[in-house]
């Protein structure tokens, strides 16, 4: 086992092919994490000229000291069992940590906890320190313990079948209500900023200016990585069907009328009524957006990513209106279809807790994610390596602290 040199190219398309290959651990993702400070530095090893592990090196510096934090997110990308090909690559991590001054290296695999035991067991042999079994969103993990992914290699119809019932006949009635399915461009990020902005200001959570979007996109949009989708409502085409839907409730209700009047078609006609109401206040709205809005208006949006067979949901927005026109069951399912067209076998939806309590920050969230037919994939968390005992021991102690501080400010901006 020796240390290689390869290209970029070389290093995204082995982490492409691995199992235990993340988005985060491809090179255009670095470039996109130099707005927040962090640079990158790569790492391969290999046998007889064959790549059999690669670790992309993030560093960012620490305030007001001459040191950095060595992170290698959902990485390495090796065969976790192959304790040797950890060991060359932890040497060559530490050979760079130490030429940029890191206090520690930390790692957080794309290794679930069900295949994980020899993963954990190879790694605190090596010497890592391991973070613990926290819940998935715990303020001590960079990155999400656990995440929500939704199997997409079946039909469309076997696809809406694995939903929850419910969310199976909100995504039907939602391909029904008329929205358009956009794959934007790099334009259509200013409609996608605008979106968030809303959202964060509904959801009460800070949002990213729009060269923070465009940064992602220009740098994995090339390689196919990333791809921006936008959900449009557009009046005219939408108030010809719910006329017509509104004409054939309307004759359904006057056969009832000609039948016998027994309980059971009286309550047939009842939810006819009940239909045609419905109907008539989504004419009236449309009639309304017509005016104010001929060619339509943008109502949700989402970054779609990819990393070989996997893609990843990330960034959804939406906006306060005519959510009764469920535009983001729409998207979803839509996204989900063109991420299995271009090779995807499996959809994320990120981060998430395991079936929190009704009284979680983080409730909302699960509720959300467990009904696309997802299962939860348990990361076996996060690990240090420690490169400088006493500073990693101050910054330790210091982090709990700044962690309160942050969840204080954000209930108080969520408050306002």
């Amino acid at each position: 086992m020796e240390k290689m040199n390869i290209t970029n190219q070389a290093h995204d398309a082995f982490v492409k092919a691995h199992p235990q290959g993340d988005l985060l651990q491809l090179t255009k993702w670095a470039e996109t994490k130099t707005l927040t400070g962090w640079y990158s530095r790569r790492i391969a090893v290999g046998e007889e000229g064959e790549i059999v592990g690669v670790g992309q090196l993030l560093f960012k510096k620490v305030p007001k000291l001459p040191y950095t934090l060595c992170y290698i997110s959902r990485g390495f990308v090796t065969d976790y069992s192959n304790k040797l090909a950890l060991e060359t690559l932890l040497e060559a991590a530490m050979q760079i940590a130490k030429e940029e001054k890191a206090y520690a290296i930390k790692i957080d695999p794309d290794v679930e906890v069900d295949k994980g035991a020899e993963a954990l067991t190879n790694l605190r042999a090596l010497g890592f320190k391991h973070k613990g079994f926290k819940e998935g969103l715990s303020k001590d993990y960079i990155q999400p313990r656990m995440t929500m992914i939704t199997p997409i290699d079946k039909t469309d119809e076997e696809l809406i079948q694995s939903f929850e019932r419910r969310n199976r006949s909100k995504v039907r009635l939602a391909l029904k209500r008329g929205t358009t399915v956009e794959r934007s461009n790099r334009e259509g990020l200013k409609t996608f900023a605008n979106l968030m902005q809303i959202t964060g200001e509904r959801d009460g959570f800070l949002t990213r200016d729009i060269s923070y979007f465009q940064n992602i996109y220009d740098a994995l949009h090339p390689d196919g990585d990333a791809e921006l989708f936008l959900v449009k409502l557009e009046p005219k085409p939408v108030l010809q069907e719910l006329r017509k839907e509104l004409q054939e409730i309307e004759a359904e209700k006057v056969k009832l009328a000609e039948k016998k009047q027994d309980k059971k078609t009286l309550n047939k006609i009842n939810d006819a009524d009940n239909k045609i109401s419905k109907t008539q206040e989504l004419i009236d709205e449309m009639v309304t957006l017509e005016t104010n809005h001929p060619e339509g208006i943008y109502l949700s949006g989402a970054l779609l990513m990819f990393a070989g067979n996997k893609s990843y949901y990330l960034y959804g927005a939406s906006s306060n209106e005519y959510r009764n026109f469920l535009p983001n069951h729409h998207m979803q399912f839509a996204m989900m279809q063109y991420a299995r067209e271009h090779g995807a076998t499996t959809y994320d939806f990120g981060g998430t807790d395991n079936d929190p309590d009704k009284t979680s920050d983080h409730y909302g969230l699960w509720t959300f994610k467990k009904v696309w037919g997802t299962y939860l994939s348990e990361k076996i968390g996060e690990f240090d390596y420690v490169l400088n005992q006493p500073l990693y021991q101050v910054i330790e102690n210091f982090k709990p602290k700044l962690t309160k501080a942050k969840i204080k400010l954000s209930r108080k901006l969520k408050n306002k």
